[in-house]
């Protein structure tokens, strides 16, 4: 018989109370506290109201936000779909010419944020710009009048530059999936009388769908938190209100109340993947050999590479050329700016701290899945990644009130006890910048870690302890030294997101600070698009560096694994 007395009420709160005691746990619990404060901070904020603004958010703001995002969920989910998964697919699965340097060269496009990309082809698609005045040559027309693309500004262009940039999140995880996947299933189904193409269709693709669906999860939340590319092409999303809102019309609460509305996206699209992953329940049975390439020659080898070569073009190589010429001359012009060194400086320094931050926290996290494993522990792991699906403009608003609460109370102990106003310790300073980076890539720091713990064998942790080392000792002499690739790697990702991090650094950079990425969206905002290339180039350059690594351990991992199965 069930007890449902109070008693019996109190015994599951407790077994946590037992469990918290633990130092590691204690710690971990408070990260994911720590990554859900903005969010709860964010409620209450919204929760003041917005005076007389509500209503004209209703009326005027909301329905175009709302619809404009929309838009370009959809229309970024299916084209970075139809390109992502086809390359995947024939990298994975099919050989022709260039394959080798197409399977690495589809990654690059990461290198670039979505507002760089956005910035170059405003340049090189504007009406004067080389794309138009090429065609109207060729085509003998001397007016810009006389011939004249669509204008970029507007849906269409910001699909296009987003989906430019945002494909290889799909692409990556499609063509893992593919690689792994067991040749029994397909060839069952072509013994079944099912042709090539059904086979893929019906089999391969299914197989697969969890791994595009996640992929497509991160795109569309990178969509959705996008502030850059969208307002320089026109697109008044719910990220660009929430922006306008706080600083054009100085209404935080109402900025809280469209933040929340994005969260509501924000969740329905993690649900979604999860429900997606949850319902598949495909397996390739059998051998775990994967299927061998299947050569592709003559018109349709030289189809495949231009299909692949592509999205690397459009993605990579043109904004890429556009910024080198774009770059070169305006050092011709004028030289280097010092302020640029001042920018690069501040890009730095800012992403640097929020990696120390980030690394600190993610390590707190893992060691206490690897000390006291439990489902607690691993709870509050995915607790605290979930930062990485706040877009910036919410986790900056929902970090104000609980920063400038924190720098109020510090004030009032030092005037009470030592007669002197602290002022704003953290909200006024680069710390609260470096607090939003440090919650928006703890996903990266924990992924990566746990990544590292996982190559570590419990045996060490034994042989440690026998051997009259503490678990603190363990820690020392043995994680850590095993753990140096995992964090070397962990610091380089989140340095790199933290250098190109756009929405939080707008809202939350001290007064008179500039940084790179701030330098490139305040020259797109004024046209002056040569004078933001070089501090753009030195953003994707910096960039590169991640992807390449990313591309070798892909290829290394899932590639040559696959294709010593192949051969063996």
């Amino acid at each position: 018989m069930t007890d449902f007395s109070a008693k019996s009420w109190i015994r599951p709160p407790a077994r946590i109370a037992r469990r918290l005691r633990s130092l590691p746990v204690a710690a971990a619990f408070g990260v994911a506290a720590f990554v859900l404060l903005p969010v709860l901070a964010l409620i209450a904020i919204a929760a003041q109201g917005s005076g007389d603004l509500w209503p004209h958010l209703i009326d005027n703001v909301l329905p175009t936000a709302l619809w404009q995002t929309g838009v370009l969920l959809v229309g970024v989910g299916i084209s970075v779909t139809l390109v992502a998964v086809p390359c995947a697919w024939l990298v994975a699965t099919c050989a022709f010419p260039g394959r080798r340097w197409l399977e690495v060269g589809l990654l690059l496009p990461l290198a670039l944020p979505g507002y760089i990309v956005a910035y170059s082809y405003l340049d090189v698609l504007h009406p004067l710009g080389p794309v138009q005045s090429a065609l109207r040559w060729m085509l003998g027309i001397s007016s810009p009048r006389g011939f004249q693309l669509p204008d970029v500004r507007s849906a269409w262009g910001c699909i296009f530059v987003l989906s430019c940039v945002l494909y290889p999140y799909v692409y990556l995880s499609a063509r893992a999936s593919f690689l792994v996947q067991s040749a029994s299933a397909l060839d069952a189904a072509r013994a079944l009388g099912a042709g090539r193409w059904r086979t893929v269709w019906r089999v391969a693709l299914p197989m697969a769908r969890p791994a595009i669906v996640a992929g497509l999860t991160l795109a569309l939340l990178e969509v959705l938190g996008d502030i850059g590319a969208s307002e320089f092409l026109g697109m008044r999303t719910l990220t660009v209100s929430v922006y306008t809102t706080w600083v054009n019309r100085s209404n935080l609460p109402g900025a809280a109340q469209i933040a929340l509305v994005m969260m509501m996206f924000v969740l329905v699209l993690v649900a979604a993947e999860r429900a997606a992953r949850s319902r598949a329940r495909y397996g390739g049975g059998g051998s775990a050999r994967p299927p061998a390439l299947v050569p592709l020659t003559g018109m349709a080898g030289v189809a495949a590479c231009l299909f692949c070569l592509v999205p690397v073009l459009l993605g990579f190589g043109v904004p890429l050329l556009h910024l080198l010429f774009a770059a070169i001359k305006r050092i011709e012009f004028s030289g280097i700016s010092p302020n640029l060194l001042v920018e690069a400086r501040n890009s730095a320094l800012l992403a640097g701290g929020g990696t120390v931050l980030a690394l600190a926290l993610g390590f707190l996290v893992t060691l206490a899945q690897r000390l006291v494993p439990s489902g607690l522990t691993a709870g509050l792991a995915r607790l605290s990644t979930l930062g990485y699906a706040i877009p910036g403009t919410v986790l900056a608003i929902g970090l104000l009130t609980p920063l400038a609460g924190f720098d109020n109370l510090v004030d009032q102990a030092a005037r009470q006890t030592f007669g002197i106003s602290t002022g704003l310790l953290i909200s006024g300073s680069g710390a609260a910048l470096i607090i939003a980076y440090a919650i928006r890539f703890l996903a990266i720091s924990v992924g990566a870690l746990e990544a590292g713990y996982g190559k570590i064998s419990p045996n060490l942790d034994m042989a440690a302890r026998s051997l009259g080392r503490s678990r603190r000792g363990a820690v020392r002499h043995v994680h850590l030294p095993l753990m140096r690739t995992a964090l070397a790697t962990a610091a380089l990702m989140v340095f790199v997101d933290g250098m190109k991090e756009l929405p939080a650094t707008l809202l939350l950079r001290p007064l008179g600070v500039e940084t790179l990425a701030t330098h490139v969206y305040g020259e797109a905002a004024r046209g002056t698009y040569e004078d933001g290339a070089l501090a753009a180039l030195l953003i994707v350059l910096v960039g590169l560096v991640p992807v390449l690594m990313l591309a070798r351990l892909s290829y290394t991992s899932l590639a040559g694994a696959a294709q010593g199965s192949r051969s063996g």
